[in-house]
């Protein structure tokens, strides 16, 4: 697998980042922010942001930007992270439906509020806005050792000029549907899959996201030591990518063949 691959794929296990922005209020001074994210099925980070918060003040004096993203929070320079670089771009629900249509603004808040339910009332305060982070480059540092700098288009390879990985795809459109089919009609295939592919024995298990390169779960379980139930995502990557509903049930067929003793 190339850099650019495992830079995408370590971008997909991930929705912790910290944004920085220059700051408007101290010039030639960078501004840290938590940013949790959500990528779209272009590959691009989204985030929800206030227009009152200091580094939404910042995006419109200045749109350049870096985030960086990591997974976990122990011993963060023992594993990959990575830092893209780009330009944060609002994203107007009403330029958004004329261009791209009700329909792309809709999938874009449900995929959000899947990942981040506790968002659900920002929706509701007018001063809330998604803006998407264009990436120019990104500096992947998978350990020590292996590290370097990939440019944006690069993340998706050949699928972007397929135009198989945009946020308007088929898959895009799609994606509610399946997941609603997956989590009500296969939810013990879903258990299965956690155990089989990555041994982790849940008491329940949602799937909160489907792309071309896999998909994610959020899985509930209890430890034989311990008294709370513990969640978690987890990530299940595709063997090859898929584009829309009918190569996702082919693809998720194949897994279940797999479980299957």
């Amino acid at each position: 697998m190339g850099l650019a691959s495992e830079a995408l794929q370590f971008l997909r296990t991930t929705q912790s980042g910290v944004l920085s922005t220059f700051s408007s209020k101290f010039p030639g001074y960078p501004f840290g922010s938590v940013a949790p994210f959500v990528l779209d099925h272009s590959g691009q980070p989204v985030i929800l942001i206030s227009t009152i918060a200091e580094h939404t003040k910042n995006i419109i004096a200045n749109p350049k930007v870096s985030l960086l993203a990591f997974a976990g929070d122990d011993d963060l320079q023992a594993k990959a992270r990575l830092t893209i670089i780009g330009e944060a771009l609002k994203i107007d629900k009403e330029d958004n439906i004329q261009r791209e249509g009700a329909l792309a603004y809709a999938n874009l808040r449900a995929r959000y509020l899947r990942y981040f339910p506790q968002a659900a009332s920002y929706f509701e305060m007018h001063d809330f806005h998604f803006y998407r982070i264009g990436i120019a480059q990104v500096r992947y540092i998978a350990g020590f050792g292996k590290m370097g700098w990939v440019e944006g288009n690069e993340l998706s390879g050949d699928r972007l000029s397929e135009n198989k990985l945009s946020a308007d795809s088929p898959l895009a459109n799609q994606e509610t549907s399946i997941i609603e089919h997956m989590n009500v009609d296969h939810a013990e295939s879903l258990i299965a899959y956690c155990k089989h592919f990555h041994g982790i024995s849940a008491t329940h298990a949602r799937m909160l996201g489907i792309d071309a390169d896999g998909f994610d779960v959020k899985v509930s379980m209890q430890e034989e030591t311990q008294t709370e139930t513990q969640t978690k995502i987890i990530r299940f990557n595709f063997d090859h990518p898929i584009h829309d509903a009918q190569s996702a049930r082919l693809a998720l067929v194949g897994m279940s063949k797999a479980v299957k003793p």
